[in-house]
């Protein structure tokens, strides 16, 4: 039988998310990203045509880190301003009835206790629907924004995410017992207290002591996806992932990138079947490869190359207007580069990247561009390099993925290679058929579970 693939449109709500400058094209309706029909007109889109899902990017503050200025930032809107995804997602449940929707949120931004309680709301109000993408903030703006003496080492950030999750995982988890819900009128009681319990939560950063202030929602764990590419981000993700991110460059260098995180899974407790890999790539579609070539070459008269740069090296840290682009990066040893240039030394083995390699590596190198039939086969690769789904991102909006429904997913449904229609239930059942909507006992937030009977 096919394996089929997961679809996610892959946005954010800004100006301006991964092909800056396509923002003044007359067909894209991304400079309106402040009014909410954008948004509802392209999940009901997203759900007619069968994605599985909206994945939606954030980013915190504007680092001055091209030319040794923000302004590239503000000017071309490169992630900036932007508004609250969670908020977004709130709004869509009642656009959609089964469209996922995976939102970002760093572990800088809110604590825990908030955030689990928003988390819970969401998954109510979406009845399962929600997914968090976990993210550590790795610029200087957003530490500055939330008050911290400068940015936090890579892996101390992965420390902090793990006391993180381990504080939402507890209130998730284990503070109200299954059962405590009883909703008894006649009875005239609403929840049993003796099955409602404080949670106790000390570890290096977070001292939580008290109840979850929401009841359980229908996945009580939200689906947890995460992003990191480096070492310590990919162990991250064997640990706690159900999905992870990855922008590998080639088949071969996506074959790596999750043979390297399988090898991880068996010290946590995990199988590779617990998690799911959700390749980042965009689409130029035309009725021949000839048309569609045509068409990409004309859409590169959008594309501002500095902002390419701009984003780039504001994610890895490097002001890339100030440095010899044909530098070797590991000369470099900056550490913002490590995860990054893991990808693109994964998908050339043995070739020496260069800063030139990463100003366009994100969103050209997974460009596939073709007729519907091409990129099928070349979507196939991808699944047999084993990808389980993609992070689609656009051009136009909603216009690239209208196109991409419009076109391709039909002949991807004639190859077995896209869901026909949605599976029922909660987003963690309808991407992990059968399992049901709570985690799993090996992953760690089970361990903080009650049991559904204590001790007399």
């Amino acid at each position: 039988m096919t394996k089929r693939l997961i679809f996610n449109a892959f946005c954010m709500n800004a100006l301006s998310h991964v092909y800056h400058g396509y923002w003044r094209h007359p067909e894209s309706r991304q400079v309106d990203f402040n009014d909410l029909k954008v948004w509802t007109d392209l999940a009901r889109l997203l759900e007619e045509a069968r994605f599985d899902g909206l994945f939606l990017a954030d980013v915190m503050g504007v680092d001055p880190v091209y030319n040794n200025s923000r302004d590239i930032y503000i000017e071309q809107g490169i992630h900036f301003p932007s508004n609250d995804p969670s908020i977004l997602v709130g709004a869509l449940a009642a656009a959609t009835e089964h469209l996922g929707l995976m939102f970002t949120s760093s572990i800088i931004q809110a604590h825990p206790v908030e955030f689990a309680r928003r988390v819970s709301t969401l998954d109510h109000y979406t009845k399962g629907r929600v997914g968090w993408n976990i993210v550590t903030s790795a610029n200087k703006a957003s530490a500055d924004l939330f008050g911290h003496d400068g940015l936090t080492r890579h892996d101390d950030r992965y420390a902090w995410a793990q006391d993180y999750v381990e504080a939402t995982y507890r209130l998730w988890e284990g503070s109200w017992q299954e059962g405590a819900l009883l909703k008894d009128r006649a009875g005239g009681r609403f929840a049993d207290p003796a099955l409602v319990h404080d949670i106790h939560h000390q570890g290096p950063r977070y001292r939580i002591r008290g109840v979850h202030s929401s009841t359980p929602s229908p996945q009580r764990t939200p689906f947890l996806v995460q992003a990191g590419s480096s070492p310590s981000g990919r162990a991250f993700a064997a640990a706690h992932a159900e999905a992870t991110f990855i922008v590998a460059l080639t088949p071969d260098g996506a074959r790596r990138a999750i043979a390297d995180i399988y090898s991880q899974l068996p010290a946590n407790g995990r199988a590779p079947g617990d998690i799911l890999f959700f390749q980042g790539l965009s689409f130029v579609i035309g009725s021949t490869d000839e048309e569609a070539q045509r068409k990409a070459r004309e859409a590169d008269d959008w594309v501002n190359f500095d902002a390419l740069s701009a984003h780039v090296g504001r994610d890895l840290g490097v002001d890339l207007a100030r440095l010899d682009p044909d530098q070797p990066v590991r000369e470099l040893k900056i550490e913002g580069l490590q995860g990054f240039t893991t990808f693109v030394e994964e998908a050339n083995p043995g070739k020496v990247v260069r800063l030139r390699d990463l100003s366009t590596a994100m969103s050209y190198n997974g460009r596939i561009i073709g007729s519907p039939e091409t990129i099928a086969d070349r979507l196939a690769e991808w699944r047999d390099a084993g990808i389980d789904g993609v992070n689609i991102a656009y051009q136009t909006l909603p216009g690239s993925f209208a196109d991409f429904a419009q076109h391709v997913m039909p002949v991807l449904r004639q190859r077995g290679l896209a869901q026909t229609d949605y599976a029922p239930g909660t987003l963690r059942e309808k991407l992990f058929p059968g399992r049901g909507a709570l985690l799993g006992p090996g992953h760690p937030a089970a361990a903080h579970r009650v049991p559904a009977l204590l001790p007399a």
